[in-house]
């Protein structure tokens, strides 16, 4: 396989309205990927630096974590301008000129939009605090306190405490399911839905190919305000907060994930599909029911494109019998839809350190990764292996991390700058002081050093992608027969044209593994795939991947 070809033969073929499903692609922090002006913050001109390096991985879009003016109080989750860039990234022309040259290499620009709620500074929310009478009174959720003063039922942030925030201008409380500084929007409020896909169809017509939609099950809450009710003991999974954190002892059923979610998300599709070849992506944060929703939001052809959950991105391991079962449940709650796979991203910790990954290890998550159904998200810096970095207290910049300390450190570990020269003082990053610590365990790791040597990361995660675009089945055919044969993992895709058997072994036992039929031949084997025929022998961490031509 000829990898130094294989961007140039993705793009010339991956340029389909449907690009997005089994697609690849690429997530940027911007603010720690690449800084251009010596700031120590990365930038849009910093990422425009970079689209060579990211072509050359052969994905098919990034996206980008947000840029949009911010008080930064959250690092972009907390907006205050949807239409503007902040100056710390840049300009609106910056974005321009990022976007045409993304597009000129055949990588698509998707963007990071926060729907489901606003900075306070945003001037629809300096509106809606003014008075209970002026025309933004209801966009954001305002509530009468209990009679005896205290909030108006038990819903909790998930960065800590009461949801509520009491504000003295109109002596009532206001939602916030973050940070007090990031009150949510009232979805119920006709007017607000109007101004949010207006912000939309602003970006469409930029020319933006599709969105990263946070907290997408966070955008409509319970009109009657009702108590959740308290989660047992035994049902609490801390994949979406910490342990530590209170958030986990409630189920939020009245919070969150609402029924009349599916008809905006219907008008958001809508207003996509005006645009051809756009996509959305939602993140759906629910530790209970994040597979089933992901099922109602991506549901036929009037919802979302794709979605993820946190089944893939909690500190539990992904073993055999794990991925088995996230597969049947969503098989038996949402057959039909189309997910969208991160082992790592900007709220978690990195996944070769949450799940202790030897190198060996991490080679064959990459090619797992490759060959599951559903599209998949690369973190910046997992194509370098790269492990949680170690931030000290006194340089933590992240709210959660310092509100919960030491328990949970928070996010910072997996947002320090990405490293590009090993031997540079900040490793190419930036020329002035970084907003965090570039890591010098990282360092080790970076690109310069990855490039030089054939067998690295980096040159694996340019095979495992070239693997994936090479074999349809792989990239958007049919997932059939999932079997768990004690720490073996294995599967059928398939598609019109072909079928690939992939078997792996995620586990520390020797195991074999059979293959009924004939004509199959090897794939992968520049990937380290272990070649066989009628059975072979995995040892840990090996896999075997064969296909066939289809009669």
């Amino acid at each position: 396989m000829n990898v130094q070809n294989t961007p140039r033969q993705v793009k010339a073929t991956r340029q389909s309205s449907d690009w997005w499903r089994g697609g690849v692609i690429y997530q940027i922090y911007p603010r720690s990927f690449q800084d251009s002006n010596g700031d120590g913050v990365g930038d849009l001109k910093g990422i425009t630096e970079r689209l060579d390096y990211i072509a050359s991985l052969g994905v098919d879009a990034i996206w980008i974590s947000p840029f949009f003016k911010s008080p930064m109080k959250d690092f972009g989750y907390d907006v205050s301008d949807y239409r503007d860039v902040d100056p710390m990234f840049g300009t609106l022309d910056d974005f321009r000129e990022l976007m045409n040259q993304a597009h000129a290499k055949g990588l698509k620009v998707m963007i990071d939009l926060v729907l489901s709620h606003t900075s306070d500074q945003h001037p629809w929310f300096n509106e809606s605090r003014g008075s209970r009478a002026n025309a933004k009174s209801d966009w954001y959720v305002w509530s009468d306190p209990k009679p005896d003063g205290t909030p108006p039922n038990n819903w909790l942030s998930i960065f800590g405490g009461s949801a509520w925030q009491w504000d003295s201008r109109r002596l009532q409380y206001y939602l916030h399911n973050f940070l007090t500084s990031q009150p949510d929007l009232n979805f119920h409020c006709a007017d607000v839905q109007d101004a949010l896909l207006d912000v939309a169809r602003f970006w469409l017509e930029l020319g933006v190919d599709g969105f990263r939609l946070d907290t997408i099950n966070f955008y409509f809450h319970d009109k009657q305000l009702r108590d959740n009710p308290a989660l047992p003991l035994e049902e609490r999974n801390a994949s979406i907060a910490p342990a530590v954190n209170p958030y986990n002892h409630q189920d939020h059923l009245f919070s969150k994930s609402q029924p009349e979610n599916i008809a905006f998300l219907e008008r958001l599709r809508a207003l996509t599909d005006e645009y051809e070849g756009r996509a959305c992506l939602g993140e759906v944060g629910d530790a209970q029911r994040g597979l089933e929703i992901m099922g109602e939001y991506t549901s036929g052809d009037r919802r979302m494109h794709m979605c993820y959950a946190f089944e893939f991105l909690e500190k539990r391991a992904l073993t055999a019998s794990y991925a088995k079962q996230v597969f049947d449940q969503l098989e038996a709650k949402a057959g039909d839809a189309w997910p969208c796979w991160a082992f790592s991203n900007h709220d978690v910790q990195r996944h070769a350190s949450r799940w202790n990954l030897s190198d060996v290890a991490a080679r064959q998550y990459a090619v797992l990764m490759m060959c599951l159904r559903g599209s998949a998200c690369l973190y910046q810096g997992e194509e370098l292996g790269l492990h949680e970095a170690d931030v000290p207290f006194e340089k933590l910049q992240d709210p959660y991390g310092i509100e919960f300390w030491p328990e949970f450190k928070g996010r910072d570990g997996c947002r320090t700058p990405m490293v590009w020269v090993a031997q540079d003082e900040q490793s190419g990053f930036s020329t002035g002081d970084p907003w965090l610590p570039v890591s010098a365990a990282q360092a080790e790791c970076a690109t310069d050093r990855l490039e030089a040597d054939p067998q690295s990361m980096l040159h694996h995660y340019r095979r495992a992608i070239a693997l994936r675009h090479a074999h349809s089945a792989l990239a958007s055919g049919a997932q059939t027969d999932m079997a768990q044969n004690g720490s073996v993992l294995s599967f059928l895709r398939e598609d019109a044209s072909e079928q690939v058997f992939c078997s792996f072994n995620l586990g520390t036992d020797t195991a074999e593994v059979k293959l009924s039929g004939g004509n199959w031949r090897s794939i992968g084997l520049d990937l380290g795939a272990v070649e066989g025929a009628g059975s072979v022998m995995l040892n840990a961490s090996q896999f075997c991947l064969m296909a066939r031509e289809k009669e």
